[in-house]
Parts: structure tokens; C-alpha cells; sequence
């Protein structure tokens, strides 16, 4: 038996069925908890906003578009809770940690260079997080979910001459961030 299709789950949720939405989740349960992870930089909010974001998800299914792909839509509802959760509380101090984001044991034959790899991904992480929401908005829009200018510019509400300087000077930042770190 083949897998249904995500427009096929997402009409059979429509008419009510319940494990349709459950199929959903599952195949989208860790990459939108990867964005509001990598948004928030703390577990705990990141577990809440991803449940607030299936929820958001379910009862607007009825706008879904079902012949766009659901993915992207779930991580845009996603990352628009987070940077809403943003705007509201205080600026973000947490760092990720080791434990937040393992090593595959048996990834590389090699340990060495996964190891190095392992801490690169964490000081660029941390940087993320120090960055204003807004920046750290774009960021994630542009680079993790790979949106365009103008997609950001519609999901963010601001023109895409914004998004274009927004990411510039996000980028700027980074750079300084990850040159102090070295």
C-alpha cells in the first residue's frame, strides 16, 4: 500500500477524519519543530509553539490551498507563531546546547571532523539567536525554509527592498557574531 499524498490527507481531514490530520503531523512534526527550535533557541517554548502551530494549522485548514505543498505552509504557520512570540517577550539569552542537537552516532567514520562540524552548527545556531527577531525572521524564511524575497515580504508584511536590507545586514551580523567566536 503507498502512502496517501498530503492533499489527499489534508481533504480527508477536511471531512473530518481525525488520523488524516494525525498523518500530517507526523510526517511534519519535526521539521516545524526544528524552525520554532532554531527561532526560540529553547526546547520547551519550541514543543509549545510547534503544538500551537498543528492547532493554528487544523482549524484553518479550510484556507489551505490544497494544491500547494503542505509543508511549507505548516513551517510558514509556524515560524509567523514564532516571531509573533518574539515581538511580545524579551529578548532571547539562551544558547543551544550538545543535548538540543546530537550527533549521529555512525555518521561519519571519522569523529573528528563530524565533532568540528557538531560545534560550527551550534556557534551558527547561537548567533541566530542573538540577533533581533526581526533579522532572525528572515534568516529563518530565507535560508531554513527557502523562501523568496517576495514570499518573505508577503508572510512578514513589509516590502521586499526591507527583506533585501533586513537579510544584508542579518548577514553582516552573523559574520561579525561568528568572526568573535573564533
Amino acid at each position: 500500500m503507498h502512502d496517501p499524498t498530503d492533499r489527499s490527507l489534508v481533504l480527508r481531514s477536511r471531512g473530518g477524519e481525525r488520523r488524516a490530520f494525525g498523518e500530517l503531523v507526523e510526517r511534519y512534526q519535526a521539521s516545524v519543530f526544528n524552525v520554532c527550535l532554531r527561532m526560540m533557541g529553547e526546547r520547551g517554548e519550541a514543543e509549545n509553539l510547534t503544538q500551537d502551530a498543528f492547532l493554528r494549522a487544523h482549524n484553518r485548514l479550510g484556507t489551505f490551498n490544497e494544491e500547494r505543498p503542505f509543508g511549507p505552509w505548516i513551517r510558514r504557520v509556524a515560524a509567523n507563531l514564532c516571531l509573533n512570540q518574539l515581538k511580545r517577550s524579551r529578548p532571547v539569552t539562551t544558547t543551544l546546547e550538545d543535548e538540543d542537537y546530537r550527533i549521529e552516532q555512525g555518521t561519519s567514520p571519522q569523529p573528528e571532523p563530524a565533532l568540528i562540524e557538531h560545534e560550527r552548527q551550534i556557534r551558527i545556531r547561537n548567533a541566530i539567536l542573538e540577533l533581533p527577531p526581526h533579522y532572525r525572521a528572515v534568516i529563518e524564511l530565507r535560508h531554513f525554509q527557502e523562501l523568496s524575497y517576495a514570499e518573505i515580504s508577503t508572510e512578514l508584511s513589509i516590502p521586499i527592498s526591507d527583506i533585501k536590507s533586513h537579510l544584508f545586514r542579518a548577514r553582516k551580523m552573523l559574520a561579525k557574531r561568528l568572526e568573535n567566536h573564533v
